[in-house]
Order: structure tokens, then C-alpha cells, then sequence
């Protein structure tokens, strides 16, 4: 197996690194595996610019797991939130793209990590919005993209899919948290769109039946 195992997740095998649990103000996510019930659990702290100042993590698992979480958490410091959950969710970017080749009986260890982390990101994500008190409601905590600003997209683009409001301001590229959130304002939006088309055909209708 030694042979397949990247070089850094070989390094973290020997050294393991951000063991422990962090002291003060932190953000938790978890995950497990049904497959071997290994658990993970990622703490982060952030600071004011959304930037992640520490990370911690504890494993019950194997040594490829825990050598997985030491490489990643190591990874992460100093990198915007926004930036990490857009990565860790980047469809490319599998945990082979992070870690090098995997061994195949190991194939369901790695993820627990990017889990645990996209976890930790949200539930920062959902105090971010919590405590928002600017004068337009914050929707996309990752980017920073307001209530106004993604209304905006999808009115001028005539958007239907997260998707494209994505593709247009960025808004849900991050840790997907607020997914439900700008689904209900396409979902405002399409209905306001067919009120609108039956006002417009009853007033047609209407000036049909003046002589």
C-alpha cells in the first residue's frame, strides 16, 4: 500500500499535525462512514476577514484518515472560507486531486475530511447571517452576496436554476448553505413572473370584448 500513498499524506503518516481541540470562539462540523464507522471532527477559527486563522481536527479511524485530516487542516490555514468550499465542492476536485493516489480500500476515508470541513464552513456561514444586521439581508455569507444584489441577477437574467444565479453573482459557490435560500427567491420570483403573464392575458382578453 505504502507505494500508493502520496508523498504529503506519506509526510503526515510520520508527523501528524492539528490534533486536538481548539480553545475559544470555533466552528464545528462533523462526519462519519457507515462503511468502517470512522468518525471526524474539524474545528476552525476565523477571523474578521473570513479567513481561516486555525484548525483542529479529531479522528477515530484509520492512519490513512488521520494522516488525510492532518494534510488538509494544514492546507486550509490562511485561505478565505469562501475559497476553501468552493474547492472542497468543485466537482475536479476530488479528494485524489488534494491527496494523490488513494488506495482503493481507503476510497471512503478521505471524503469524511472534506465533510467534516464543508460542515465547519456552513455552520460559520449560518452564525455570519445570524448576526448580520447590515440594511440589506446577507444571503451568500461565502461571498458576500446580498438579498438585493441576487434578486437583481435573476430579474435582469431571467434565472431559473441556482446554477446560473451562481454563474451570475457567484452567490451559493461556496459551502451550499444557502442553496434553500435562493431556491425560495426563484421560486418568488417564477410566481411573480406567471402572475404577471395571466394579468397580462386577462387584460387582453378584456380589451377584446370593447367594441
Amino acid at each position: 500500500m505504502a507505494t500508493l500513498i502520496g508523498a504529503m499524506i506519506k509526510e503526515h503518516f510520520l508527523k501528524v499535525r492539528n490534533v486536538g481541540d481548539l480553545r475559544g470562539e470555533s466552528f464545528t462540523g462533523r462526519a462519519a462512514s457507515m462503511i468502517c464507522g470512522a468518525t471526524m471532527r474539524v474545528s476552525l477559527r476565523i477571523d474578521a476577514s473570513q479567513r481561516i486563522a486555525d484548525a483542529k481536527f479529531k479522528a477515530a479511524g484509520c492512519s490513512f484518515l488521520v494522516a488525510s485530516a492532518s494534510f488538509l487542516t494544514e492546507e486550509i490555514k490562511g485561505e478565505l472560507t469562501g475559497e476553501v468550499a468552493a474547492l472542497l465542492q468543485a466537482p475536479a476536485n476530488t479528494p485524489g486531486e488534494f491527496l494523490g493516489e488513494i488506495p482503493p480500500e481507503k476510497s471512503h476515508c478521505a471524503p469524511l475530511v472534506r465533510e467534516a470541513l464543508l460542515s465547519a464552513i456552513k455552520s460559520y456561514s449560518g452564525s455570519v447571517r445570524d448576526e448580520w444586521e447590515g440594511d440589506e439581508a446577507l444571503i451568500c455569507t461565502c461571498f458576500c452576496v446580498s438579498e438585493s444584489t441576487i434578486e437583481s441577477a435573476i430579474e435582469a437574467g431571467g434565472l431559473r436554476t441556482i446554477a446560473e444565479v451562481t454563474k451570475a453573482c457567484n452567490a451559493g459557490g461556496g459551502c451550499r448553505s444557502c442553496y434553500s435560500l435562493i431556491e425560495d427567491m426563484l421560486g418568488d420570483h417564477q410566481r411573480e413572473e406567471e402572475l404577471k403573464r395571466k394579468g397580462r392575458e386577462v387584460l387582453r382578453k378584456d380589451r377584446k370584448g370593447f367594441p
